[in-house]
């Protein structure tokens, strides 16, 4: 490739809506650009590293025994609502509906169309096990899209299902994708941790995310420092608060006039108290019945841990007519008394609250609060419909199994999920045993986002210049600068230029009519892993300069042993990702 022929726009300046090294890095270098909120352009430079990463992931997952389909983007409504994620996945859907009048899902995953799929041809245990997956775009009506493509509307994914007749050989075919995702990580150049998951939307027994550690990353990589536990914010357990033995009396409840103080930081404000003395009752609601939430006033509730207390079902808020019908009152004075407990298809109440002696609480009545509240005393920690569970998020100080828990940010590019038969024994995904009994398929699936595996790679190779890739995924991996217009500079450059495309080397000459300066910054903000300069000073001396884009030096070598010198770095470089 000649640089005076290629399509790589770069920018001096900064992108004032770029708000993390990522997407600032990768607007720069002219990888990408913007066409609408979390929309995106990827220009020649950008779509060569999509398609390394790309090429990677597709050579594992052949490896590994999946088989390549490419499913379509308009899937029916109506396989989502059989599944019932039309609900899961609410206003994150893109839906419309077409001329006839069908329902129609822009798709953000496949389960339900492989699922379709493999219900219309499995028919015996003989065809088991199978993997199928796909490359392909993807889309999700984020209501907020930031971070460039780490949080985008469309991206790119590799989404992999697979069929088994039983559990011992599902969990083979989890290991075999595990495994493969270890090695596609390890070539991409970036560095993981694998920690438990939560299973969410997609449902399932089981889950394990891969997460690449970044400041910048939406995740919370929750961990104890001898690296015995790890799992991210929505599947960390906790231990249970410990219960004081000399709790001192507390006197009676007493209840108090808080006049428009609905929230948290409002009661506290006018109370004089501390968020962690106050039990928040949240109200929320599950096949059109109540379920009430009771946490302490500093505490987060845990949205994966209440789904899968209540077996996967769709939980979402009360609205406010229900609220009041409850607890007769306004949103943010509903207490843990009458009603709100006694009609409350279940109450979870967290550890936390359990072991507090003197809480504050609302009154079940607009505009006041309660305070000297006692939990077992004032109200129920028994009953039919009470579970004392961990529901909430982990915080700094919380331990589990004894050890103190250890928080960091991190950048979700992959996920594998144990499905079991959510799926197919919905949409008649189904196999005869060799006794001809029917049984639904038990199901795994597997996803990796190529776009974050690109921003990924960049938020952790860059430096003061611009990205540092590595070089199994870089847009080319060699540059030749070409310092200077003198004749003797072009044909050394374009007598390398050709040996190393003869040797299958991705380079690039930098032939352009301009400052040896101007060059050298776009090669930097590039971030080729290896560069050749050819300026007149060296090539007098019969020599050209080779400097690897991670050091700070370089080297002279003999024009005559520079493509060998090259082709021997190249291998090195390749070797260290293996």
């Amino acid at each position: 490739m000649r640089y005076s022929k290629a399509f790589i726009p770069t920018m001096k300046e900064v992108p004032s809506d770029a708000e993390i090294i990522s997407h600032q890095l990768m607007l720069r270098a002219g990888l990408m650009r913007k066409v609408a909120s979390g929309t995106y352009a990827y220009l020649p430079a950008g779509q060569r590293v999509l398609l390394k990463i790309t090429g990677i992931v597709r050579q594992e997952m052949d490896k590994a025994g999946a088989q390549e389909t490419l499913l379509p983007s308009v899937q029916p409504m109506e396989l989502w609502q059989q599944t019932g994620r039309d609900v899961d996945y609410g206003e994150t859907l893109g839906t419309f509906v077409d001329r006839h009048g069908r329902g129609n899902v822009l798709s953000p995953t496949a389960e339900e169309v492989m699922t379709f799929i493999g219900g219309g041809e499995i028919n015996s245990y003989k065809q088991l096990p199978i993997n199928l997956y796909q490359i392909s775009f993807k889309y999700r009506d984020e209501f907020r899209p930031r971070y460039g493509v780490l949080r985008s509307r469309e991206f790119t994914m590799k989404d992999a299902y697979s069929f088994d007749a039983d559990a011992e050989s599902l969990e083979k075919s989890y290991r075999a994708m595990y495994d493969a995702y270890c090695r596609i990580f390890q070539r991409c150049g970036v560095e993981y941790v694998i920690v438990e998951a939560e299973t969410g939307e997609m449902g399932g027994s089981g889950s394990h995310q891969f997460t690449v550690p970044c400041e910048n990353g939406e995740d919370v990589i929750v961990y104890t420092e001898d690296g015995s536990y790890a799992g991210n914010l929505e599947k960390a357990d906790v231990d249970p608060a410990a219960i004081p033995t000399d709790q001192p009396d507390v006197g009676e409840m007493k209840e108090l006039h808080t006049p428009n103080a609905g929230t948290i930081e409002e009661v506290c404000k006018f109370l004089k108290a501390k968020p962690h003395k106050l039990i928040k009752t949240l109200i929320y609601v599950c096949e059109d019945k109540p379920v009430v939430i009771l946490l302490r006033g500093d505490h987060e509730l845990n949205q994966e841990k209440l789904t899968q207390a209540l077996g996967g079902k769709h939980v979402e808020l009360a609205d406010e007519a229900m609220v009041v019908e409850l607890s007769n009152a306004a949103v943010g004075f509903a207490g843990p008394f009458g009603d709100v407990i006694a009609k409350a298809a279940t109450v979870f109440i967290d550890h936390s609250v359990v072991a507090m002696n003197k809480g504050i609480c609302g009154a079940n009545r607009s505009n006041y609060h309660i305070v000297n509240v006692k939990p077992g005393r004032d109200f129920p920690l028994e009953g039919d419909n009470i579970k004392i569970i961990d529901i909430r998020n982990a915080v700094q100080g919380d331990t589990y199994q004894g050890k103190p828990l250890l928080f960091k940010r991190g950048i979700e590019v992959g996920q594998v999920f144990k499905l079991g038969t959510k799926y197919s024994s919905k949409l008649g995904a189904k196999f005869l045993d060799a006794d001809g009994t029917e049984h639904p398929c038990l199901m795994g699936c597997y996803g990796i986002g190529i776009n974050r595996i690109m921003a990924s790679a960049v938020e952790l190779c860059y430096d003061d210049n611009g990205i540092v890739w590595p070089i199994s995924i870089a847009p080319w991996q060699v540059i030749i600068t070409l310092a200077g217009a003198d004749e003797n500079i072009t044909e050394a450059g374009e007598k390398i230029y050709a040996q190393l495309l003869e040797k299958g080397i991705e380079v690039i000459i930098d032939d352009r009519d301009i400052r040896g300066g101007v060059k050298f910054k776009d090669a930097d903000l590039l971030g080729i892993p290896v560069r050749i300069t050819i300026g007149k000073k060296s090539i007098a001396e019969g020599k050209v300069e080779i400097k690897l884009r991670r050091e700070s030096d370089n080297k002279k070598v003999d024009v005559a042993d520079c493509t060998n010198e090259i082709v021997t770095i190249v291998e090195s470089l390749k070797n260290e990702l293996k």
